[in-house]
């Protein structure tokens, strides 16, 4: 439980994504368009142009990525019309974009509040994307399904602050502990990395989805385990189907509504 007990060891030294972590591997700037082959499902959240989160695809209408994403810096949800989603983006050119029709975030975090293991442990949320994006054009990730162990290798893929125009790729860094739901990685990670997968890659098969980058201190960042969460996410947007879409209707099986006043990417 050693590593547990250090994830959990938050304190006021927690930041959400303050500070560029150290790594064990540069990142790889995908640049032109067979540098993103395979990655093609990863892409940004533009939130009204006030800030910008990263994401990943695992259905053609569903969108990964942190709960801390789709509430504003007074905790209060954004409209699901002021996000779009750019699979791919790069210098301006994408693979495709849509808009978001629905957004589940996990009941379990609570925005606005002092970031601990606990909130990081539910910071995931759901994107139903208003117009699906077809496989061909941007293949879906599936969930690793198993949980990451210390001194697993995995790589990040994101956008972040002063590299925001294109994906960038950290081939290899690690985990660095993980227990009680709670991963931490020494990978590279800064602002706009909120939400950016963590890949694990079996031999002679496509990248899985581990984790999604939740939060970073000055040299470690943070996601959480997910299969769980991400079933009941899905469950919650099914709910939210079956119900009108009402404007101010807030999480854990309703459609979001309200109004958007900026991105929340960095808070003590």
């Amino acid at each position: 439980m050693r590593g547990a007990a250090r994830i959990l060891a938050f304190g006021a030294a927690i930041i959400a994504l303050g500070l560029p972590a150290f790594s064990g591997s540069s990142l790889i700037r995908l640049t032109d368009r067979e540098d993103l082959f395979g990655w093609e499902a990863v892409g940004r959240l533009d939130l009204e142009g006030k800030g910008y989160c990263s994401g990943a695809l695992i259905a053609p209408d569903l969108v990964l990525t942190a709960a801390h994403c789709v509430y504003d810096d007074a905790g209060a949800p954004l409209a699901p019309e002021s996000i779009t989603y750019r699979a791919g983006l790069r210098d301006g050119v994408f693979i495709a974009e849509s808009g978001v029709e629905r957004i589940a975030a996990h009941e379990g975090y609570v925005p606005a509040q002092r970031l601990t293991g606990e909130m990081i442990r539910h910071d995931a949320a759901l994107l139903q994307l208003a117009a699906p994006i077809p496989a061909a054009v941007a293949s879906p990730f599936a969930l690793a399904g198993i949980r990451a162990e210390a001194g697993q290798t995995v790589s990040v893929v994101s956008y972040g602050q002063g590299r925001d125009a294109a994906l960038s790729w950290q081939r290899e860094c690690a985990v660095t502990a993980a227990g009680q739901g709670v991963m931490a990685f020494d990978c590279d990670v800064t602002f706009g990395s909120s939400g950016a997968p963590v890949f694990a890659r079996g031999r002679g098969q496509r990248a899985r989805i581990v984790s999604v980058i939740s939060a970073g201190s000055s040299d470690t960042a943070y996601g959480m385990e997910l299969p769980r969460l991400v079933e009941e996410l899905k469950r919650d947007l099914r709910a939210a189907g079956s119900m009108p879409k009402r404007i101010g209707d807030g999480f854990g099986g309703t459609a979001l509504g309200g109004t958007a006043s900026g991105a929340k990417f960095a808070k003590p």
